[in-house]
């Protein structure tokens, strides 16, 4: 009978020291080897491959009140991750299997049953879980087509369209019947990445000149849908451009999360008026119900080639604080993630 595997006595996790004030700094947080519990009843005992980094998670670094609750100082951050189950208590997972959960930021992870969600890594790399795949994508599925109510010949305008969802977005409306989509990017290459891999129909560095002037210029008719995922010019520039009946979505305001002051908003709102313009804010938390769809449709473009992704890894737990502050200055392309 061979020998039951060794567990692992100890884990590095990533740790909230202090609350940012603007840009986060290295000294707010703390990379610590903590004891690994055994999994209880109805637990496993993951060993994390891979780690997500978000924007969002900025916003969870404050105390003020929001639609999460803000990470707790002297603890554990959390975030999304995918790794193989080493030990398990649980019915219905068993050692080897391969799951989803919310408990990132850390080596080994002991997770609920209940919060542990199977995937195949033969289907789909396991990174992909936490991207194309995963929330970001389904935040671009819902926020596209419920949120924006998109409908075949509009015409989109997505901010920030290089990053794991805005690029994601762009492609969906490309393959739903867009009549043209239009995106913002940080970089030149970038912009090209969205022209020849992600077939938009218009692109632009938002550095090169007044967003508004370049967005005109991309779309002499107009726009139909903008799927915001920056704020400030970018919206105000939308508003602007935004056509009669026209939606939009906002899924984030990256531009704004490290002002220590609050970002002036947008000075013609009152041109959704003439319009008859609608904007609406959303979270994936609320449009779970699209999953079963969304993985159907969208895995099957991307098993296709039809839906192409980019991601960028950075190896290395002890490099999860650099990616993350990567993602807040827009140094990603596609979905950003942490390989251990």
């Amino acid at each position: 009978m061979p020998d039951a595997p060794t567990l692992p006595t100890a884990g590095r996790e990533w740790h909230l020291l202090s609350r940012p004030v603007g840009w986060p700094k290295p000294e707010d947080f703390a990379l610590v080897e903590r004891e690994i519990p055994a999994p209880g009843e109805g637990q496993v005992l993951v060993r994390n491959e891979y780690l997500s980094v978000d924007p969002y998670m900025r916003g969870r670094m404050s105390a003020a009140k929001s639609y999460v609750a803000p990470f707790e100082l002297g603890k554990v951050m959390q975030g999304g991750a995918v790794g193989e189950v080493v030990a398990s208590n649980a019915e219905g997972i068993a050692v080897g299997d391969h799951v989803l959960h919310f408990f990132g930021w850390r080596e080994y992870a002991v997770v609920g049953a209940e919060n542990a969600v199977k995937v195949d890594p033969e289907a789909a790399p396991l990174s992909t879980y936490l991207g194309v795949l995963g929330m970001t994508g389904l935040t671009a599925y819902a926020g596209l087509l419920r949120t924006a109510a998109f409908k075949e010949g509009d015409s989109v305008f997505v901010s920030g369209a290089a990053g794991a969802v805005g690029s994601q977005v762009g492609q969906i409306a490309k393959l739903k019947g867009a009549s043209r989509v239009i995106g913002s990017a940080g970089s030149d290459e970038k912009v090209a990445l969205l022209l020849e891999e992600y077939g938009f129909d218009a692109a632009f560095n938002y550095k090169d000149g007044p967003v508004g002037e370049q967005l005109r210029a991309a779309a002499p008719d107009g726009i139909d849908v903008y799927f915001d995922n920056v704020g400030g010019d970018h919206l105000e520039a939308a508003i602007g451009s935004l056509n009669r009946d026209g939606r939009i979505a906002v899924c984030g305001m990256i531009s704004v999360y490290n002002n220590t002051e609050p970002a002036p908003g947008p000075r013609n709102l009152a041109r959704l008026i003439q319009t008859r313009g609608r904007i609406e804010g959303f979270l994936v938390g609320d449009h779970y119900d699209l999953q079963p769809q969304f993985v159907r449709e969208v895995g099957s473009w991307v098993r296709s080639g039809e839906l192409k992704y980019r991601e960028t890894v950075v190896k290395g737990i002890e490099n999860n604080l650099e990616a993350f502050l990567g993602v807040l200055r827009g140094d990603n392309t596609g979905k950003m993630v942490v390989e251990l």
